[in-house]
């Protein structure tokens, strides 16, 4: 069959504010306590079958391993390249502020990085700092199995903030064997055989002419996978999570529709950087007084507020880019954020036994998930724990209200409407899922049996 363009993330989201407090390394356990249109999808990984592989460069021996122009390599707890000597200057026309100005920029060329299996998506992820008057394009170039290239794809115009440059995905790149849709970079048709073979990244950052300021990129690394199309997935049994919560604050998305509909008005749009706040505060990481100065003072949970607008793509035209997420995470203070999938429940259950909650990404009709009380075409919820049966605690934000955040879900309807790639809608269409969709927030320096979950998962 071939594969169709797909987004899966609806939105939904609220959050909670919260003092920043020293980050933790674990997030404490409770004691006692029970988007977007479809695209194609694809799960797995660290399972012996399993055909997805995330890879990043984060130490100062991956940044040297590339190739820097105008770059240089600083060191510390937080490796990461940044503007040395500037290799000239360049004019961009911002689309959505309507500007064009002269910037002066460096790059970044990551080394070929061949997967074990050639993949038919690939979705990139990164970890930067941008102080005003600087930002970051990531790019990907893929050499499929035929020996022929991709395009340079631009994958995202990144800035934390949004008054040098409005931060941007850009749909519709294609060579007519892949196309670009948002966040992920797909074979257009899987049928043929044609696979993403290896691939290479690409980072140039920019600043002001004449500034000392510069982009500092920490993290740069992407998710390749290729599991063929399907509607269910193996069951798999309760594990070592079985009996452990995690605190995660409970966060509505819906006691914000209406709100900031620059930001595409709250609500189910807000799902994805509701999630994200919830995570981010289960870490001790929160926005300051000063950092939410602009949010109506009349309303509940700015930090929602202030998550939607700094997640927010302006060429999308929603919150729901993955990796906008995941970027948007780890501009606090020693925390990072990837997006990857990941195989099973098992996988999961790890997280959760090290202490390191989850994020997913999800779509179902309303009869397939007992106690949700709709369906979506794409969701994200967070995982926060299992039952001891083994069902799935989530924190799920298209809630009424924050104390109804807090749900129990059926450990075989979740994970198949999670991990599986298409689905049947109410209509008896089919659409596509996310095939395992997760954003992973952790610390800089995790403590040891979050390195070793991590880890397996190809992470850390």
């Amino acid at each position: 069959m071939t594969s169709t363009p797909r987004r899966t993330v609806l939105a939904a989201a609220v959050a909670a504010v919260g003092t920043a407090t020293a980050l933790s390394a674990t997030p404490a356990l409770a004691a006692g306590r029970p988007g977007r249109p479809d695209r194609p999808g694809r799960p797995g990984r660290p399972h012996a079958d399993s055909t997805i592989e995330y890879h990043a460069w984060t130490t100062a021996a991956d940044w040297r391993q590339g190739t820097g122009d105008g770059v240089s390599v600083v060191g510390g707890t937080r490796p990461g390249v940044r503007i040395a000597d500037p290799v000239g200057t360049l004019e961009y026309a911002d689309p959505h502020l309507g500007t064009t100005r002269t910037w002066e920029y460096a790059t970044w060329l990551s080394p070929v990085r061949t997967p074990a299996t050639p993949g038919s998506e690939l979705i990139a992820s990164w970890n930067t700092d941008t102080p005003a008057g600087t930002w970051v394009r990531v790019e990907a170039r893929a050499t499929y199995s035929d020996g022929t290239e991709s395009p340079w794809y631009t994958l995202a115009v990144w800035a934390s903030g949004d008054e040098d440059v409005r931060r941007a995905s850009l749909d519709g790149q294609e060579d007519g064997k892949s196309t670009v849709w948002t966040d992920t970079l797909a074979i257009d048709d899987t049928d043929s055989g044609l696979r993403l073979a290896s691939y290479r990244l690409r980072l140039t950052l920019h600043r002001a002419p004449g500034s000392d300021a510069t982009p500092t990129v920490w993290r740069a690394g992407a998710m390749t996978s290729d599991v063929p199309n399907r509607f269910e997935v193996p069951a798999s049994t309760p594990g070592v999570a079985a009996g452990i919560e995690l605190t995660v604050p409970p966060y509505s998305q819906n006691v914000h529709v209406g709100r900031y509909p620059e930001y595409n008005n709250g609500g189910q749009a807000w799902c994805s950087p509701t999630s994200s706040q919830m995570i981010i505060e289960s870490w001790g990481r929160a926005p300051t007084p000063e950092d939410l100065a602009w949010v109506n003072p009349d309303y509940d949970d700015p930090q929602v507020c202030h998550a939607a607008r700094f997640t927010y793509d302006y060429e999308y035209g929603g919150c729901g880019n993955w990796p906008f997420n995941a970027a948007y995470a780890a501009t606090y203070p020693d925390l990072e954020g990837v997006v990857t999938r990941i195989a099973s429940l098992d996988e999961a259950e790890e997280l959760i036994a090290a202490g390191i909650p989850l994020i997913t990404s999800q779509s179902f009709y309303e009869a397939e998930l007992d106690g949700a009380g709709y369906g979506t075409a794409g969701h994200l919820m967070t995982v926060v724990g299992f039952t001891d049966d083994g069902d799935v605690i989530a924190n799920d934000p298209a809630s009424s209200a924050n104390s109804a955040v807090r749900r129990v879900y059926r450990r075989r309807q979740f994970e198949n409407i999670w991990l599986r790639t298409q689905r049947y809608d109410e209509a008896g269409q089919v659409r596509g899922g996310s095939g395992g969709v997760c954003y992973l927030y952790f610390p800089t320096t995790p403590a040891p049996a979050q390195r070793r979950a991590l880890r397996r998962l190809g992470l850390c």
